[in-house]
């Protein structure tokens, strides 16, 4: 017999699962790298020409609803981070530091994927009855930012019981 996770566990799984989308974390890294993204026609497609519209939409979406990132219509700099999206900047570095020195998960892979296979690692090594190998700092910094950033834990929450709501729905 399977035992239920507690309600809190489920809450950050969903939210890291949410802050592991490719597209999040190539926005937030690519503002936070280069600057804010402007008004100039074809700049923000430009930055991000490996992504679907679809892709692209979703993550904006989703950094707006985080309060990641700021735009405004009517400033030069139309998506710029916020403190929230400065901070889950550093935590996508640390992992990828952490990921980069320790060849995780493969000798040559990229950072969008370092950064979210140890995102995920550590998010469910926290709630393991055995202990971690070594302290982690991407475990840290994550856990850190959740804290401060609840609205992250209460976005995935609505979300997924959406996606319940919706999912009954199905014919």
């Amino acid at each position: 017999m399977t035992r239920a996770l507690p309600d809190s566990l489920l809450s950050e799984r969903r939210a890291v699962r949410t802050l592991t989308l490719p597209g999040l974390i190539r926005l937030i890294t690519e503002i936070d790298d280069n600057g804010p993204i402007s008004h100039r026609r074809g700049s923000l497609q430009g930055a991000f020409g490996d992504l679907t519209p679809g892709q692209l939409r979703h993550a904006i979406d989703t950094a707006r609803a985080l309060d990641l990132v700021h735009s405004d219509e009517t400033t030069p700099d139309r998506y710029r981070l916020t403190e929230s999206g400065e901070a889950l900047a550093e935590v996508y570095d640390t992992a990828a530091r952490w990921a980069r020195a320790r060849q995780f998960p493969a000798v040559t892979v990229d950072f969008v994927t370092r950064v979210q296979h140890t995102l995920q690692l550590h998010s469910s090594d926290q709630h393991q009855s055995r202990p971690a190998p070594e302290p982690s700092e991407p475990r840290h910094a994550l856990a850190d930012w959740l804290q401060s950033n609840s609205r992250a834990l209460d976005h995935a929450d609505a979300r997924s019981s959406r996606e319940l709501a919706e999912g009954g729905r199905a014919a």
